[in-house]
């Protein structure tokens, strides 16, 4: 069986790095976009399970790339999390208007993240006959 796979769009190499690696050793498969325009076309063309989407983003921000999956047919339903060091409440409000499934602010352990993850998407590969 094929492992779920995650589109992390973050333009921090460090961010990038810690949640893709514990994303692997978790079992996932990652795709690795480093800014809006990326995130974006991967979105479209590598049919991921789920997208965990910086909100702060050269070029094009994480919330016009989330209004854009969420607005076409073929990417509307894949769940994204919001993971961004704007921290307020209308920050919040924000990203889940923009149509983000969850909303995790900077800095974020990554078990937090793994169990967010997992929460929405389940397993790393999914159950049943290979």
């Amino acid at each position: 069986m094929l492992p779920k796979r995650v589109l992390l769009v973050e333009d921090n190499a460090d961010n990038r790095f810690i949640y893709s690696a514990m994303l692997r050793h978790a079992g996932y498969e990652v795709i690795l976009a480093s800014n809006g325009h990326e995130g974006l076309d991967f979105g479209r063309t590598r049919a991921p399970h789920l997208v965990l989407m910086d909100i702060s983003l050269p070029g094009l921000d994480g919330l016009e790339v989330t209004r854009q999956l969420k607005a076409e047919e073929a990417t509307r339903d894949t769940p994204i999390i919001a993971l961004t060091a704007h921290a307020l409440p209308a920050d919040r409000l924000r990203a889940l208007e923009a149509g983000c499934d969850a909303y995790l602010a900077k800095p974020i352990s990554p078990p937090a993240v793994l169990a967010e993850v997992r929460r929405l998407i389940g397993p790393p590969v999914a159950e049943g006959v290979s």
